[in-house]
């Protein structure tokens, strides 16, 4: 993908009014793509709310790119790289009618956000384009996308442990022991969703559990979409389920350490996240007969208690 763009002869400059339409865009498709991390958001002064909104839609215009079954590999690898280049213009300063790079770049400068870490964003959404993504390439079995945990752990890196050095930045933060907390609650949160959503990315081609281990329990990547043995998948989830509950444990470690009027919000986010996890274990990890999720009344009832420790 692109090298950062130079700087524009004359830095664009958006209005107050582009700004706040730029970030009321974000705001909306946060609110309905992000099932779970919105909750979190509301606790957070508006400013801050409003940066977070702008790096959520960056993540998820990335994210629908790489997952457009519709175009070819090509395709899709073109357009992210577009995209980027198109960020890294609006970062420095050339002008663009993008809503959510306006509203980005405005955070970005605001939070002193680095470009890299936004475009490790960007490079972890390309890891999910494989050349057997083709439209129309019939897959009997799905494809196992990495062989080691730790293979796993550098994917997760980029879709979820910059996201936590992301959030951090905007939380604010002093102590720089945050930064490898930040990264561990990612992968936990990340590690999470893999638990949850097997069937629905093996649906799609993709297995994320790593190789080594689903040998150990002796899992097959067509077992990912309806398994041949429940128990031998139960234990192979509830080993990935053990490493993100040591991972839950630095975030609890991380709340203090970000600023005071943040740390609800962070509370929020850890509580909805591992709370999912532990309903997937209540369910003895059958994540193939429904999708499991918490409640909106479960969600708002964690957020209610956000918002009292954000008054307390």
């Amino acid at each position: 993908m692109s090298a950062a763009a130079q700087q524009a002869p004359m830095q664009f400059s958006p209005t107050s009014s582009q700004l706040a339409m730029a970030y009321s865009v974000c705001r909306g498709i946060t609110r309905a793509a992000a099932k779970n991390f919105y909750y979190g958001f509301l606790v957070l002064p508006r400013k801050k709310q409003e940066a977070l909104c702008a790096v959520y839609a960056f993540m998820r215009k990335c994210d629908d790119i790489a997952d457009d079954a519709n175009l070819s590999v090509r395709d899709r690898r073109e357009r992210l790289t577009t995209w980027l280049e198109a960020f890294h213009r609006a970062q420095a300063g050339f002008p663009t009618d993008d809503p959510v790079l306006l509203a980005l770049t405005d955070a970005q400068r605001r939070y002193s956000i680095q470009t890299d870490l936004l475009d490790q964003l960007a490079f972890g959404t390309a890891m999910d384009v494989l050349e057997l993504d083709e439209p129309g390439f019939a897959r009997d079995v799905p494809v196992i996308h990495y062989a080691t945990f730790n293979d796993l752990s550098q994917y997760c890196y980029r879709v979820a442990s910059v996201v936590g050095l992301v959030c951090i930045r905007i939380f604010g933060y002093r102590d720089r022991s945050a930064e490898p907390l930040a990264e561990k609650t990612g992968l936990a949160f990340q590690l999470t969703n893999i638990i949850r959503d097997v069937k629905e990315d093996a649906l799609m081609g993709r297995v994320y559990l790593p190789e080594e281990d689903m040998q150990e329990f002796g899992v097959y990547p067509a077992d990912c979409r309806t398994p041949s043995d429940p128990a031998r998948m139960r234990a192979l989830l509830a080993k990935e389920a053990g490493r993100a509950r040591e991972f839950y444990a630095a975030g609890e470690t991380l709340i203090p350490l970000v600023d005071e009027d943040s740390q609800p919000a962070l509370w929020v986010l850890i509580t909805i996240y591992r709370r999912l996890l532990e309903r997937i274990a209540a369910r003895q990890y059958d994540v193939f007969a429904e999708r499991i999720r918490l409640s909106v009344f479960e969600k708002l009832t964690i957020l209610a208690k956000g918002f009292l420790k954000r008054l307390s």
